[in-house]
Formats: C-alpha cells, structure tokens, sequence
C-alpha cells in the first residue's frame, strides 16, 4: 500500500509557528497591558472602583462594630437609674454609638429648657431650686422631642456616608465591564477584517481582554453589592435602637417633668 504524504508549504509552517508562539506567550498581564487604551481606561476605572469599595466595606465593618459594642454599654450605664448628670458624664465614654450623642444633645436641650424655666421663676420672685418643681410646658417638650429626633438624623447621615457610592459600584460596575467586553470584540473582529481570516492568533486577544473586562467588572461588583446588603441591614438596627432610645429617653422626662 502506497501513502501519499502532501507537502507542507513554507508559509503554512510559518503561520503555525507564529500562531503557537502567540497561544503559548499570552498570559494575563500581556493582555492587560496590550488591550487597547479604551478597555485600560475601564479597566483602571474598575480597579478604582474595587479599591474604594474595599477600604469603605473595612471602614464601616469598624465604624459599626464599635457603635454596636460601645451602644450596649452605654445602655447598661442610661438604664443604672443614676442621675442625667452622671449619665451625661459617663456618656462622653462611649464616642462611637449614636446613642450616647443623642443622649448629649437631649440632656444639654433640657438644661437650656429648665435654665429657661429658672429665669421665669426668678422674675416671679421664686426661690425654689428644685429641679423637679421646674416643670417646662408641653410645647418645651415638643422642642425636646425635635432636638432628639434631629441628633437622630446627623448620626444616621453620619453612619450612611458613603454607602451611596457602594450601591453606584454594585449597580454600574458590571455595566462598565460589559462596555469594555463589547469593545474587546469589537477589536478582535477589526483584527478579522484586517488580516483576511479569523486564526486563534488573529481573535484570541480581543477576546482576552473582553473577558478580562468581564472578570473585573464582576469582581468589583459582588463585593460591593454584598457590602452594600450587609451594611443596610446593620444600618436598620442601628436606626430602630435610636428610635427606641429617643423615645425611651423622653418618655423619661415626662414622667419627671410633667408629672402631676
């Protein structure tokens, strides 16, 4: 039996070599620094975005861990049935709740409201000093109320920072990634056109880099949506036990200062 063995051109030897050359040679970062300026930009706009989002999910992973240690020992010290004055001592102790600060800004308006109330007594030649027969009107109370509620708002604002650009990174980054994997295809079928034919060598880093794009922008994002979830419902509670507090400490000064 008599086999024929065709002849392997010259150029077609050459076109598989480069070919090879160019599968084995392409790793990662030489198609992260070959892409082309479009899809670095998104990329490095990515990486941006990853980084931020990670320092601000390590920085409110802190920020709320110490408000919900310091919270349950600064209730420990409100509910020890001691005195406002040395609650309000004690509670320049615990900087990290929120508790504490709209502790501070009902307790310092209730000694401008009861400094009101002394002048009044002195114009009408009082001489009592007890603090419990200086009864401030209900509407004095209704400004109690509205001083609570208003340190309320700063510390929540306060605890919220930032977490609008984690919901940005979680709901655009997949986006941005998906622009920079059109673009990489979009490059790899200019690469088509213009050597005549579609080789691996030819699509294979257009396709890298789109998918490359594809990668980072879903890197970015899982975390951050997972940062932004978790960090909202902690925010949640948070925001329920100030309510609570708020109404608590009022609920407190009416009974010893509307009694009767």
């Amino acid at each position: 039996m008599i086999q024929y063995i065709l002849p392997i051109s010259p150029e077609a030897l050459a076109a598989n070599s480069s070919t090879k050359e160019v599968v084995t040679s392409l790793n990662l970062w030489e198609v992260v620094f070959n892409s082309s300026p479009i899809v670095m930009g998104v990329l490095l706009l990515l990486i941006g975005f990853s980084l931020l989002s990670w320092a601000i999910i390590v920085h409110k992973w802190r920020i709320l861990g110490e408000a919900e240690g310091s919270t349950e020992d600064f209730l420990e010290v409100f509910w020890s049935g001691k005195s406002l004055d040395h609650i309000y001592t004690e509670s320049k102790k615990y900087p990290a709740t929120p508790l504490a600060t709209i502790f501070q800004a009902g307790y310092k308006e209730l000694q401008r409201l009861m400094d009101k109330e002394r002048q009044k007594s002195s114009h009408r030649e009082s001489t009592t000093t007890d603090v419990g027969s200086l009864i401030p009107p209900q509407s004095s109370i209704e400004n109690l109320e509205r001083s609570l509620t208003a340190a309320a708002r700063r510390e929540t604002l306060k605890l919220e920072s930032s977490m609008t650009f984690l919901a940005t990174a979680a709901s655009t980054a997949p986006f941005i990634g998906l622009f920079g994997t059109v673009w990489g295809i979009m490059n790899a079928f200019q690469n088509i056109g213009v050597q005549g034919g579609a080789s691996l060598a030819t699509v294979a880093p257009g396709i890298a880099e789109a998918l490359i794009a594809t990668a980072v922008g879903l890197a970015c994002a899982i975390p951050a949506t997972m940062g932004y979830n978790y960090f909202n419902n902690k925010l949640r509670g948070i925001r329920a036990r100030m309510e609570n507090f708020g109404a608590d400490f009022l609920n407190i000064i009416k009974r010893n200062f509307l009694a009767n």
